[in-house]
């Protein structure tokens, strides 16, 4: 019983999010004039995480998509003052449409798994996100 135990243990201490970063990035999303999205790229290594906050209104759609380098690395969509997340990418995968349930800001936040974390893993990623 204590093995399967701790087969457990150990399993989603494997495939849980990293809650502690080394370094985290934080930017704001701005459509240009006349689109309803943007395709932005970038990088995390290890522990590190990119949050990309992106303003919308109630009963907007929001579509994001992750391609990414490392098949360890998500992202997750948190509604404005939620403490947890709206959609969860290590669960329902890179691609998103969500409904919008209030106005404010939306954070998208790329991160890595703790199995590619720990060993220092590089994701390139490019996300694109619209809001319609």
């Amino acid at each position: 019983m204590i093995g399967k135990y701790m087969a457990l243990v150990l399993a989603l201490a494997v495939t849980t999010p990293v809650l502690a970063q080394d370094s985290n990035r934080t930017e704001r999303v701005e459509f240009a004039s006349g689109t309803t999205s943007k395709e932005l790229k970038g990088s995390i290594k290890g522990y590190e995480t990119v949050s990309y906050l992106v303003g919308a209104r109630a009963g907007q759609v929001m579509t994001v998509t992750l391609k990414t380098s490392n098949t360890s690395s998500y992202f997750n969509i948190t509604a404005p003052g939620a403490d947890t997340a709206l959609y969860q990418g290590d669960v329902k995968g890179n691609e998103a449409r969500v409904e919008l349930p209030s106005n404010g800001d939306y954070r998208i936040m790329v991160y890595m798994m703790r199995n590619a974390a720990r060993r220092k893993a590089v994701a390139k990623y490019t996300l694109k996100i619209s809001v319609e």
